[in-house]
C-alpha cells in the first residue's frame, strides 16, 4: 500500500497545482483570492519529491523489486512446466 501511495503522491502535487492555477487564472472559487505562493506551492513540492526520488534512487529500486518478483514468478512458472521443484529438481 505504501507503495503504491509513494508512486502517486508526486502525480497528485502536479494535478493539485494545475487545478489551483487553471482556477486562479479564471478566477474561480476559493483559489482566486489566494496568493501565487500558494497556488504554485504543490509545483515546488512535487519537485522536491523528484529530486528526492532521485537523489535516493527510490524509483530505480522500487523498478528493481518489480523486476526480480517477475523474475521468480517466471522461473517458478518454468520450472512448474518442467515438472521441476523450486530447487530445479524433478518432482
Amino acid at each position: 500500500m505504501l507503495n503504491i501511495y509513494c508512486e502517486v503522491v508526486d502525480m497528485w502535487l502536479v494535478l493539485l497545482g494545475v487545478l489551483l492555477l487553471i482556477m486562479k487564472l479564471m478566477a474561480f472559487g476559493p483559489a482566486a483570492d489566494l496568493s501565487w505562493g500558494w497556488v504554485l506551492a504543490p509545483f515546488g513540492g512535487a519537485a522536491a519529491w523528484w529530486a528526492w526520488a532521485d537523489s535516493t534512487g527510490y524509483y530505480q529500486r522500487k523498478t528493481m523489486e518489480k523486476l526480480d518478483a517477475k523474475r521468480v514468478e517466471r522461473r517458478t512458472k518454468n520450472l512448474d512446466a518442467l515438472g521441476m521443484d523450486h530447487k530445479g529438481r524433478r518432482r
